[in-house]
């Protein structure tokens, strides 16, 4: 058993944390709201008043927020016991993964976004990208293996961001190419369930085609990941190719077009929504 603090108890770290307490482990949870640390209760972790109760004490912190301001704030807000492994598998910006592996000289960190969406988390087989020193990897690996399946260290601190981020422009790009070919089998008057049962059996099979095919088709957006964080995440995407030198034409459309979705007012719902940028786009609407 070992004592674990997480901070970030939203829809993908909540399972996550009640995975951590079924695998045997003392879990102690922090997050802002009381719904989120009573379903922790009732799964057998404890609720924390504030992000230092959960991290005190603790062998093992991992943080699963928003975006970089809620990790900076934590960070700063919290004092790490000596020898901490800091696993944060939030989303957020390669440099500020690389800013606080330097800032905690105390504390081992690694940056471990995963891939996998809300059901991810729920069946503990989200893929993880894990960036930091190989021996802290080592060390979290067994607590990774107890909510993910695909479990890779990519590099050093940043570079799971980095991954995370590329993983991030293609799921836009798949998800905007599976909606216009939802569109364009529409117009035909071709049955589109038909059509994109053929194609996920062929050079085009995807996971989106895999799981979402049949929602888009339906019209069924219900969040398993909004498109307001994959706009955040597009962003991040655009930075880190900023950071690297380099023009990712394909990524600057597909970040528009999520951008387009929060401007039509979509941010709420879940990222295959843009399906309705499509229509839009299209006069189908």
């Amino acid at each position: 058993m070992t004592r674990i603090g997480f901070i970030g108890l939203g829809i993908m770290g909540s399972p996550m944390a009640a995975h951590l307490v079924a695998a045997g482990h003392d879990v102690t949870g922090f997050d802002l709201s009381s719904a989120s640390l009573d379903k922790l209760v009732a799964d057998g972790g404890k609720a924390a008043s504030t992000a230092q109760e959960a991290v005190s004490g603790a062998e093992v912190v991992i943080t699963m927020l928003p975006n970089h301001p809620q990790v900076e704030a934590v960070i700063d807000e919290v004092t790490f016991d000596d020898g901490t492994l800091l696993v944060d598998m939030s989303t957020i910006r390669p440099s500020t993964s690389i800013g606080i592996a330097k800032k905690l000289t105390n504390v081992r960190v690694l940056d471990a976004p995963v891939s996998g969406g809300q059901t991810g988390a729920v069946q503990a087989s989200l893929s993880i990208m894990v960036g930091g020193d190989e021996a802290d990897f080592a060390a979290a690996r067994p607590f990774l293996e107890v909510v993910g399946k695909t479990i890779v260290h990519v590099g050093p601190h940043g570079a799971g961001q980095v991954v995370k981020a590329a993983n991030q422009l293609m799921v836009g790009g798949i998800y905007a190419l599976v909606a216009e070919s939802i569109v364009l089998l529409e117009a035909s008057g071709v049955d589109p369930k038909a059509g994109l049962d053929v194609l996920a059996g062929g050079l085009a099979a995807n996971r989106i085609l895999d799981l979402k095919r049949e929602s888009m088709i339906a019209r069924e957006f219900q969040p398993g990941f909004r498109i307001d964080l994959h706009h955040k995440d597009m962003g991040i995407a655009l930075d880190a190719a900023r950071a690297a030198d380099v023009a990712l034409p394909v990524t600057n459309q597909i970040a528009a077009l999520v951008a387009a979705a929060r401007a039509q007012g979509y941010g709420s719902l879940d990222h295959s929504a843009l399906l309705k940028v499509i229509e839009n786009f299209a006069g189908r609407s």
